[in-house]
């Protein structure tokens, strides 16, 4: 059986704020438009330069209420030493089976960051596995429909970009609750590539770029490997 909640999305995110950064606009849209979605961090993020354990903790459940989240977990995978394991694919299968997704996103597998990478292939790899069922979790077996990938490249064509000119201020306050992580003139810890003041312009830019691609001020772009259909072309196409 499952344990209760059942979710429309679930995102993965390596650390606390990089599911923001990536897709906070269309978590948002999503619950506008009345589905329900919820975020598992890979790791609490306790590896990075600036912020506690406990500070960042505190900043992704308040960008997890900001987004409009059902849940936020963290499956306590050490931050810079997330890889694929079977420990570690269990652990993904478990929330897999717990909240049972249409759809699950994760990180693209090109990625400078190490752990960006295995998160990408730990759960892609999971997402199977949860519908086997001789994989004994104490839970039914179930599997996602899709893997939406976030965080892609510039070299890379999306698959399709979402449309989030309308929630971009949003989307702005769900970044910007992760404080410790991007520039603060008051913040004395070490300085970051994120802490820079021209990280979140960077940001900015590739929003207006993709939202380029289709005519609006600002988009997000995921990548999916398996076809899909379209029920209404016109609708669609609209």
């Amino acid at each position: 059986m499952s344990d209760g909640l059942k979710l429309d999305v679930l995102a993965f995110s390596a650390h606390p704020d990089d599911i923001e950064l990536a897709a906070a606009g269309t978590l948002i849209k999503l619950t506008k438009q009345g589905y329900s979605i919820g975020v598992a961090d890979m790791t609490r993020g306790e590896f990075g330069t600036r912020g506690t354990e406990e500070i960042r903790q505190q900043e992704a459940q308040q960008a997890a209420e900001l987004m409009g989240a059902k849940v936020r977990d963290c499956l306590d995978i050490p931050d810079g030493s997330v890889t694929v394991t079977r420990e570690n694919q269990l652990k993904v299968v478990r929330i897999l089976r717990k909240y049972q997704p249409r759809i699950v996103l994760t990180h693209y597998w090109r990625a400078r960051h190490p752990d960006h990478i295995a998160t990408s292939q730990l759960v892609t790899e999971a997402c199977y596995l949860s519908g086997l069922a001789k994989l004994e979790t104490g839970q039914e077996r179930f599997r996602p429909k899709r893997i939406l990938y976030h965080q892609i490249l510039y070299d890379v064509i999306p698959s399709f970009v979402v449309d989030v000119s309308e929630e971009i201020e949003q989307k702005w306050k769900v970044v910007k609750a992760h404080k410790s992580q991007f520039h603060d003139p008051e913040n004395k810890e070490p300085e970051t590539i994120l802490s820079v003041p021209a990280f979140l312009e960077m940001i900015e830019t590739r929003m207006r770029y993709w939202g380029t691609l289709i005519g609006k001020t600002h988009a997000e772009p995921f990548l999916t490997t398996e076809p899909f259909s379209i029920p209404d072309l016109v609708q669609a196409m609209g």
